[in-house]
C-alpha cells in the first residue's frame, strides 16, 4: 500500500498539479496587489482609495465593484498567459516532417506483380 501511495504521489500529473497550485497562489497574491494599485488609481477620481465604502441606499455595492474589477484583471491576465503559452507551444514544437514513401510489404509487392502479369495476358 505504501508503494502504491508513493507511485501515486510521484506521477507526473500530481507533480504538475502541485506546481500549478503553488504558482496559482503566488499569482493570486500578485493580482491582489495589482488590484489594490489599480483601485487606488481609479479611486483617485472618486476621492476614495477603493469602492468598499460605497453604499448607495445602504446597499454595499463597493465590495461587489472591487470583486468585479479583480475578476476582470485575473481574467485578462489568464487570457494573456494562455495566449502566450499557445503561441510558444506552436513555435517550439518540432515541425512535422513529411514522410517519404512508405516501404510496401513484400507480399503486397508480389500480389501487385501477379495482378500486372494477369492484366498483361488478358
Amino acid at each position: 500500500m505504501l508503494k502504491d501511495f508513493r507511485d501515486f504521489i510521484l506521477k507526473g500529473n500530481m507533480l504538475d498539479l502541485a506546481v500549478g497550485v503553488i504558482i496559482g497562489a503566488a499569482f493570486g497574491k500578485v493580482v491582489t496587489a495589482f488590484t489594490d494599485v489599480l483601485l487606488g488609481l481609479v479611486g483617485m477620481g472618486f476621492s476614495q482609495p477603493d469602492f468598499s465604502g460605497y453604499k448607495p441606499s445602504g446597499v454595499p455595492l463597493g465590495v461587489f465593484f472591487n470583486s468585479l474589477i479583480s475578476l476582470l484583471i485575473v481574467g485578462f491576465a489568464l487570457f494573456l498567459i494562455v495566449t502566450t503559452y499557445t503561441l510558444a507551444k506552436k513555435r517550439f514544437e518540432a515541425p512535422v516532417q513529411a514522410k517519404g514513401p512508405e516501404e510496401v510489404p513484400a507480399d503486397i509487392k508480389l500480389l501487385a506483380e501477379i495482378r500486372d502479369l494477369l492484366k498483361d495476358k488478358a
